[in-house]
């Protein structure tokens, strides 16, 4: 991870997350996106529910992640899968706080707050957090633009169509790119009329988040056409069903069919990629870059 003063250059981009600013955009030394690894303290997530349960467990995963590295450790404690059973602030605070005061002094990475309740974002920050990754894209409580605004942190604001409840009840698009690409934009704008700067602001097409395994394929392959926004675009792939879609087998192993997506969205010009498996993914974007993937590297 490379990090910088605020206030000096803006070439390659940079993502302002409050205390620092980290490079969110791929440069002429090939540097490809930040990896940014999942951590969910949950019992019920779709991928790894129930690995993290326990505050001991979460710290080392992420202690681990880092050390493989990860630029940014996203923790949440409500799962936001298909059909899922939404918890209280109370218990979802239960889960992620010990965990990011704990991390908040033994790595150096930036800890992500995926939540999309605003005391939870506001307590998260208070403990360490340096970024609210938010699904509903900031329309699931009314106060979390004020928190966002209020304490100068990064934003991640996602596209989702409906709620984790009912997102995938038949999700249609006239034009599944279109209809994003000008739901972003304008969600940006909305940001910034909040208060929150641009330069803050992450976003991400949410992939998975209402959409069907053709619909996420369409975005995928759109996310250059995303990059032209101009701020930094996340990429949220990791083990999603279209993998297993893609591959024909419900069943099989996700994380080799994710580096894949991961390699062709780095290339594509993908500013965050949001992964389970943070090793093999980093291992597999370095090589990607000397080899010359992502344009030109000193190896």
């Amino acid at each position: 991870m490379v990090t910088h003063p605020l206030g000096s250059s803006n070439s390659p981009r940079w993502w302002n997350i409050g205390r620092r600013a980290i490079r969110a955009s791929r440069d002429s030394g090939g540097h490809g996106p930040l990896v940014m690894g999942i951590l969910n303290v949950t019992p019920d997530s779709f991928s790894d529910g129930g690995r993290h349960f326990s505050i001991s467990n979460a710290v080392a995963a992420a202690v681990e992640m880092a050390a493989h590295g990860a630029d940014i450790i996203d923790i949440g404690g409500e799962s936001t899968r298909p059909y899922s059973t939404p918890v209280s602030a109370e218990q979802e605070m239960a889960r992620v706080i010990p965990v990011i005061e704990q991390l908040a002094g033994k790595i150096e990475v930036p800890i992500s707050i995926d939540t999309s309740k605003s005391i939870v974002a506001r307590v998260a920050v208070a403990a360490g957090a340096e970024i609210i990754n938010d699904v509903t894209g900031l329309e699931g409580d009314p106060d979390m633009a004020q928190v966002a605004a209020e304490t100068g942190v990064g934003v991640c604001v996602m596209h989702m169509r409906g709620t984790p409840q009912t997102m995938q009840d038949d999700p249609q698009y006239d034009d599944v790119v279109e209809e994003i690409d000008d739901y972003l934009r304008q969600r940006l704008d909305w940001c910034i009329a909040q208060g929150i700067q641009a330069d803050r602001v992450c976003l991400d097409p949410g992939i998975g988040f209402g959409k069907t395994h053709a619909h996420n394929l369409e975005l995928l392959r759109a996310t250059e056409r995303f990059t032209r926004i101009g701020v930094p675009i996340l990429i949220g792939h990791s083990r999603k069903g279209f993998v297993g879609k893609v591959l024909g087998d419900s069943t099989i192993d996700r994380d080799y069919g994710t580096i894949g997506v991961s390699l062709a969205v780095a290339a594509a010009g993908a500013d965050v990629i949001r992964v389970h498996a943070v090793r093999p993914t980093v291992e597999a974007l370095r090589l990607f870059a000397a080899a010359g993937g992502l344009g030109h590297c000193d190896g």
